[in-house]
């Protein structure tokens, strides 16, 4: 398995050894514009797939934020895909500048899980919720509770990445994943759970507290 615990995580290789090549090119060459151009793109990727530790509450009820960023929404919705009844919604809107890395939000296990193509609207519209390109994760937590956990692409967005495999267990805070370029995850959550975030509140993916189960 990847070593997921890298200060950058491994999907940013490429690109930063692309950007620094085509810099070293130009340096080579003497074209001053390009070469500072591509430096500041090779810099951009080291600062966008940075991969920080973080400090995870050690609480057992406690939920984590799935990810950095800020909440856009809050509220009662109906979960159709696997829970099928009403649940507790919370969302979370990346933009470039997040670390874009995703959390495990509950130590427990990837019972079921999905991936959907779709659109590419901007990840802060309630509505990317559903129609654009995502992949869920349905999670048994180690309390029996259920929640669902759903990386959706954003406008820049283009390639989602999810290690867990159904029948996985982790740990609350672990890295499971990431989206590139500006997106959203949303949290299925059990009505009762008690959220303890307000919209327009900032996330520490696996440091912030969202609530506690009941």
């Amino acid at each position: 398995m990847r070593n997921r615990n890298q200060p950058i995580a491994v999907e940013g290789y490429p690109f930063i050894g692309l950007f620094a090549f085509v810099t070293l090119v130009f340096g080579l060459l003497g074209w001053a514009f390009f070469t500072l151009v591509f430096l500041l793109l090779t810099l951009f990727s080291v600062y966008f797939f940075r991969n920080p530790e973080r400090l995870v509450p050690n609480e057992p009820k406690a939920l984590v934020a799935p990810a950095d960023g800020r909440v856009v929404f809050i509220g009662e919705v109906r979960e159709e895909r696997f829970l099928k009844e009403e649940t507790l919604k919370v969302s979370i809107f990346m933009n470039v500048f997040n670390v874009h890395v995703n959390r495990f939000p509950v130590s427990g296990k990837v019972i079921d899980s999905y991936y959907s193509k779709g659109k590419y609207l901007n990840a802060s519209l309630d509505k990317a919720s559903i129609e654009n390109e995502q992949s869920g994760l349905l999670i048994e937590a180690e309390g029996g509770q259920k929640l669902l956990c759903v990386q959706i692409a954003g406008l820049v967005a283009r390639r989602i990445v999810s290690y867990p495999e159904v029948g996985d267990s982790l740990e609350r805070g672990d890295r499971y994943g990431l989206i590139r370029f500006g997106s959203r995850v949303d949290l299925y959550l059990p009505k009762n759970t008690d959220v303890k975030l307000r919209v327009g509140d900032k996330t520490v993916g696996g440091e912030t507290i969202v609530g506690y189960f009941q």
